[in-house]
């Protein structure tokens, strides 16, 4: 049974976790340092910065890292001891399309790796603005077939926000049957998806003093700049706007001071209505990435934990079934 939180309040659909005082110190500290540069327009110049934060995510001693391509797409394995040869996670980076890389995100995706006992594959998929929608919706798939072809048969797939929106997104074009795989899709989770890019949720404007780094002016230009006048309805653009029906049971992951807050909920909400077997884990006082102040954040290590137990089990029910 999947492990429930000791710490706040659940529902069949939601669960809240209470901000513990020490971690509402840190990111009260984060907050102060992060003012000055909230909102800033964003170009590819700061892919350095930002792959250099992300690099700096605690390490992991138990994991090894190997360059690879897959499906035609390189990218990046992380492998803990003692994984099974027969299944995998594909873990799609966020950086708002624009930004991230599978070597930034490897310490994060070794946390992962490592306490669910599944090996990873973190692909370079394109960023915009170089290649625009759909190159990064094309690049997971063949990611995924790649895997599929190297007979590989349970797969799970996470991400991080704008990974977390292409991992959604391939999830429904798997059950919409409109793509041919051996491999069974075992489960999904999502951290601080994106997953309406018309930008309709109410917390862009009820969290827009909360959240310590995000504007929603900084988020459309961005979100523009991977779109390029494609629809932002498009199902393939926007997991909230997909067809949900048939989907392998879903956890999202979210912080509340997120102006993503509802984009993690209202994607749920529909989930459910689907039929789906999901749940969104609400972090009370926490900003967009938390999961990555692993050592710092107990929130981070607690949400860590519960991902890696959930995949583990999923992807476990599927050899029982």
């Amino acid at each position: 049974m999947e492990n429930s939180p000791t710490n706040g309040t659940s529902s069949a659909s939601v669960v809240t976790h209470r901000l513990d005082p020490e971690d509402a110190k840190i990111t009260e500290a984060m907050r102060a340092g992060a003012s000055s540069t909230k909102g800033m327009k964003l170009g590819i110049e700061a892919r350095g910065a930002f792959d250099a934060m992300m690099e700096s995510v605690l390490p992991r001693d138990d994991v090894t890292f190997e360059h690879d391509t897959v499906g035609g797409i390189h990218g990046i394995w992380v492998t803990p001891a003692h994984c099974r040869p027969d299944e995998a996670i594909i873990h799609l980076h966020g950086g708002w399309f624009n930004f991230g890389s599978a070597n930034a995100f490897r310490h994060l995706v070794a946390h992962i790796a490592a306490r669910s006992g599944v090996r990873a594959f973190v692909p370079d998929y394109r960023l915009a603005p170089e290649h625009p929608f759909p190159a990064a919706v094309d690049d997971v798939l063949a990611c995924y077939l790649g895997l599929d072809e190297r007979n590989i048969s349970r797969i799970a797939v996470t991400g991080d926000s704008a990974g977390g929106n292409l991992a959604l997104v391939l999830a429904s074009r798997l059950a919409g049957n409109d793509v041919s795989a051996k491999a069974t899709l075992a489960g999904v989770v999502a951290l601080s998806p994106v997953t309406d890019l018309t930008l309709s949720g109410a917390t862009y404007e009820t969290r827009a003093d909360a959240d310590p780094l995000f504007t929603r002016a900084q988020v459309s230009e961005l979100v523009h700049s991977y779109l390029r006048g494609a629809d932002p309805k498009h199902p393939h653009a926007s997991p909230l706007h997909a067809p949900l029906t048939g989907l392998p049971p879903v956890r999202v992951h979210v912080g509340d001071d997120e102006v993503l807050l509802d984009d993690s909920r209202d994607y749920v909400q529909r989930a459910i209505a689907a039929g789906v077997d999901a749940r969104v884990d609400v972090w009370m006082g926490m900003p967009h990435g938390f999961a990555g102040r692993i050592g710092v954040l107990k929130a981070s290590g607690e949400a860590l934990q519960a991902i890696g137990v959930f995949l583990g089990e999923k992807l476990q029910s599927v050899i029982r079934s």
